[in-house]
């Protein structure tokens, strides 16, 4: 696992709830807590790049990811990243065709929910960082799809395969 590496942007993976005012904000990272219930984060680097809604997300936020992707160590890289606009994302980094294998991952429901997607979203990336190609993926619901075939169906909420 230590040529795994996990870059944080925000996302509904980290967001609180505010019981007050009824809305969702970013405090810290969820992801520690979430790798100590498998007793592995010990093993694989985290970093905070930034903490924001996929919605406010910029080119120059992207450009962040991008160039952090490429000056890492690491060649298998999992970037936790709101559902939004995680396929722009994708379709950013895979255009660089860097030599690592790049998941993109996030949560429809806030971990802190109790009910989150989000244990199930991360768990899968760790298994798919480690067994697929160098290339940009895609992973939600425990399946993979390629950068440059996937789309979040706003109806239903799912990703699915362009073609």
């Amino acid at each position: 696992m230590s040529a795994l590496k996990i870059f944080i942007t925000g996302g509904t993976f980290d967001k609180e709830y505010d019981l007050i005012n009824g809305r969702l904000f970013f405090q810290d990272t969820h992801i520690e807590e979430m790798l100590l219930k498998d007793d592995r984060r010990f093993l694989i680097p985290i970093q905070t790049l930034m903490m924001i809604d996929s919605l406010d997300m910029t080119d120059a936020d992207r450009n962040i990811i991008l160039e952090n992707c490429r000056a890492c160590a690491e060649e298998r890289i999992i970037v936790t990243h709101g559902t939004d606009t995680m396929t722009e994302t994708a379709i950013k980094l895979g255009a660089e065709n860097l030599a690592k294998t790049i998941i993109l991952t996030g949560a429809m429901v806030p971990y802190t929910f109790g009910s989150s997607d989000g244990m199930f979203n991360l768990g899968s990336s760790m298994a798919y960082a480690q067994c697929l190609p160098h290339g940009v993926y895609v992973v939600m619901n425990g399946k993979a799809y390629q950068w440059d075939n996937v789309i979040k169906n706003k109806k239903t909420g799912f990703f699915e395969p362009i073609s």
